[in-house]
């Protein structure tokens, strides 16, 4: 099966041991001079229907990954799920 990194954002990402649903890919982390990806990176739930603004996004790691299907990527977290702030991208 060929895919492409794009794909990726169609697929949402499920717990393998609590089967909870973590969303939707939206963005990844790449280190350009290895040459591998790092983690992903799924956005946090949003509070109050999304008027209060969301949680942190949930960053995995790229090793937490157990098996990318045809919809869905099944990962097993290593202990706490890593939570960050989303950052702002600057306009210019």
């Amino acid at each position: 099966m060929i895919s492409y990194f794009s794909d990726l954002r169609y697929k949402e990402v499920i717990d393998v041991h609590t089967g909870y649903r973590l969303g939707y890919i939206c963005d990844a982390e790449f280190d350009d001079a290895e040459g591998r990806f790092i983690s992903i990176v799924t956005p946090g739930r949003p509070k109050f229907f999304g008027l209060l603004g969301r949680e942190d996004d949930v960053v995995l790691p790229w090793n937490s990954i157990v098996r990318v299907g045809s919809d869905i990527i099944l990962v097993e977290p290593k202990g706490e799920l890593c939570r960050r702030k989303r950052m702002r991208k600057a306009l210019f």
